[in-house]
């Protein structure tokens, strides 16, 4: 089985997991006046459960693939050395990063951050359109997340 495959058989056991607990776990404490509301906080998990598991089984089937099964895999794993692992890495890294940061240091600076470096790891050089367009990226998304769906996030540092 290549690569490909085995990703996709590993989130595909991750999705069935997910989607276990979106569609069996999530609903059981709502309060009853959201379980009339058509829409349920599960309800995007449910179906993003159900496109993942799609989409992997497509790929672990195959059916991606058409008739020309003669050429060699698209990714070969035994020459990962030839790939990009020290930007994919690195980006993993900057996820993790992200994640531990977006309290402490606030939904602005995070972001801010997260997506300027992770532009500078896949090779963006030209600093003077990527800054701005990244604050005022963070900025829209703050803004349509705080004021227009009413979802609290802190904007700033703790300390301030």
């Amino acid at each position: 089985m290549t690569l490909d495959r085995w990703v996709a058989f590993v989130i595909l056991c991750t999705a069935l997991a997910y989607g276990y607990a979106a569609f069996f776990t999530m609903d059981g404490l709502l309060p009853p006046f959201i379980q009339r509301n058509p829409i349920w906080p599960s309800t995007f998990p449910k179906v993003l459960a159900v496109l993942t598991i799609l989409t992997s089984l497509v790929i672990l089937l195959g059916l991606e693939k058409g008739e020309d099964t003669d050429k060699e895999p698209d990714i070969d794993y035994r020459r990962l050395g030839d790939y990009n692992l020290t930007q994919a890495l690195s980006l993993l890294v900057l996820m993790v990063a992200y994640a531990l940061f977006l309290r402490p240091a606030g939904f602005l600076f995070s972001t801010f951050s997260f997506l300027a470096l992770g532009a500078i790891v896949l090779g963006e050089r030209k600093l003077h359109i990527l800054l701005p367009v990244v604050a005022v990226a963070s900025f829209v998304v703050w803004y349509l997340v705080d004021e227009v769906l009413g979802i609290f996030l802190r904007p700033w540092p703790f300390f301030i």
